[in-house]
């Protein structure tokens, strides 16, 4: 059926609330839909419940996050702690070391510029900036690294309170061995098992 154009031109009126009612009815019936997805999932953060757990994961990362390492202590993992720490020191000490190496050569490069003697009398005023540029990107990695292992330390806090449920008695077991599984009766392939065994 090919509309005429009159007859297009008597629907026109009624075009543009129609097309408005589907678009307010789709939007409505989607944002309808995004809401309850939205409430579903808020009662299934709200009913997040660790009293099965030996240790609660919230507060060993609230310990964690206040001074590194108490998480650890509050698992019952205490031996993590020097490790964090002597990674804690050891990048504090190189952001030390390298922000030194940077102050030095950028005083060489003010010193230089100003034309007075530095202490690096064999480098170029770009052998200098290649220095600094060098030191300071070190410097620069080094306090991400820093925030990288203040961020680990959090996650294994948090990590280990959830685990600290897992069952690892001796009732449980796991045992690779071979295996020759019979695909036809000319057919025999030799392989691998994996069996884990409850006792």
């Amino acid at each position: 059926m090919i509309l005429k154009p009159a007859a297009v031109n008597a629907f026109k009126p009624f075009l543009i609330p129609l097309v408005t009612l589907v678009f307010f009815l789709f939007f409505s019936s989607q944002n309808s839909i995004a809401q309850q997805a939205d409430s579903t999932r808020k009662e299934k953060q709200e009913k997040a419940d660790y009293s099965t757990l030996p240790k609660n994961p919230r507060k060993a990362t609230i310990l964690s996050a206040m001074l590194p390492g108490a998480g650890q202590v509050y698992n019952g993992k205490s031996w993590k702690v020097p490790i964090i720490y002597a990674g804690l020191i050891t990048d504090i000490y190189f952001i030390g070391f390298n922000n030194s190496r940077y102050q030095v050569f950028k005083e060489a490069l003010i010193a230089s510029d100003n034309g007075d003697p530095t202490d690096f009398p064999t480098l170029n005023r770009d052998a200098l900036v290649r220095n600094i540029d060098y030191w300071r990107g070190n410097r620069d990695l080094n306090y991400i690294l820093l925030a990288a292992i203040y961020a680990l330390n959090i996650i294994d806090a948090n990590v280990d309170a959830h685990l600290s449920g897992f069952d690892i008695s001796d009732d449980l077991s796991l045992g690779i061995e071979p295996k020759i599984e019979n695909f036809s009766a000319s057919n025999n392939s030799l392989g691998f098992a994996i069996k884990l065994k409850f006792k």
